[in-house]
C-alpha cells in the first residue's frame, strides 16, 4: 500500500509578552531619525560661494529690470505716438 503523506504543521506559540517600545520609536521618532541622517548628507556652501551666488543673482535682477524698463519706455512711446495720430 502507498503511504499517505500528511501535512501537519507544528503549532506556533503565540507571544504573550508585549513588546516594549524603545525610546524614540514610532512614526514621529522614525521621521526625526531619518531627518537627522539626511541633514548630515548636506554639503553646505562656503562663504565665497554664497557671495558669488548673491552677486550673480543681483546682476541678473538688475539686467532684467533694465530690459523691462526698456520695453516699458518703448510701449509708452508707441501709445503716445498712436494718441497723437488719432487725436
Amino acid at each position: 500500500m502507498a503511504e499517505e503523506k500528511t501535512n501537519q504543521k507544528a503549532p506556533v506559540a503565540k507571544e504573550t509578552k508585549k513588546k516594549k517600545r524603545a525610546k524614540g520609536s514610532g512614526r514621529i521618532g522614525k521621521w526625526f531619525r531619518e531627518m537627522r541622517s539626511e541633514l548630515k548628507k548636506i554639503v553646505w556652501p562656503t562663504k565665497k560661494q554664497i557671495w558669488n551666488n548673491c552677486l550673480v543673482a543681483v546682476v541678473v535682477i538688475v539686467l532684467f529690470s533694465i530690459v523691462i524698463w526698456g520695453f516699458d519706455q518703448f510701449a509708452t512711446a508707441v501709445v503716445h505716438m498712436l494718441q497723437t495720430l488719432g487725436g
